[in-house]
């Protein structure tokens, strides 16, 4: 999983409360097995009409918005299913960080499994947000997780809080396997003293 530490990138704006999995990622792609290629798909049902044809109103597909790597939407993103294609779909389109006044526990979650930062902020500073990046064209915002703070050029701040043990991964690009991982020597040293232990036990019950 790559490392977070400190990311700027172009704003994309998602006025919407309530965004389900299902929308960000709907249901008949969920045959594909692997982690990769779901970018394609995401929000596709918003993305294109019933011809197949991208929709000109959809923030996406406004050419000032396809290079965005930081998402800041409404309360509740995420809610419904708890499929972890989601998150795969939003890190497979470019999307780093997501910015909400809340966001639905399982989904939450599955961001930071997979390399993706979702920040909490009350909710008048996500209107401002908002209201920036929809007046600044290629508006840009620098999210520093070491000092757990959001900035842009022109004056706007605001500090976030996460779970140390969340930001730690981040910060060292751990998924939960590279956490386990960390204790590689002391686990191979339990199976060795426990493997020797239960060879022991057996050669005295067959002896």
């Amino acid at each position: 999983m790559e490392a977070f530490i400190k990311h700027t990138g172009q704003v994309a704006p998602l006025n919407r409360a309530n965004v389900d999995t299902d929308q960000i990622l709907p249901k008949q792609f969920l045959t594909r097995i692997e982690r990769t290629g779901f970018g394609q798909y995401l929000f596709f049902d918003w993305r294109y009409n019933e011809q197949g044809e991208p929709d000109p109103q959809f923030v996406l597909n406004n050419k000032e918005y396809q290079q965005a790597s930081i998402l800041v939407t409404g309360r509740n993103f995420g809610s419904g299913s708890s499929r972890e294609h989601a998150p795969w779909a939003l890190l497979d389109y470019g999307f780093r960080v997501i910015i909400a006044p809340s966001f639905a526990d399982i989904f939450f979650n599955n961001c930071f499994k997979n390399g993706i930062l979702p920040i909490v902020l009350e909710e008048k500073l996500v209107e401002e947000i908002l209201m920036r990046t929809e007046k600044t064209k290629g508006y840009r915002l620098t999210v520093d997780l070491e000092k757990c703070c959001i900035f842009d050029s022109d004056g706007f701040y605001a500090s976030f809080v996460i779970n140390p043990h969340r930001r730690n991964s981040l910060l060292n690009g751990l998924d939960e396997i590279g956490v386990i991982l960390q204790f590689k020597d002391k686990i191979e040293e339990y199976e060795n003293r426990y493997n020797e232990f239960y060879r022991l036990e057996w050669k005295e019950e067959t002896s």
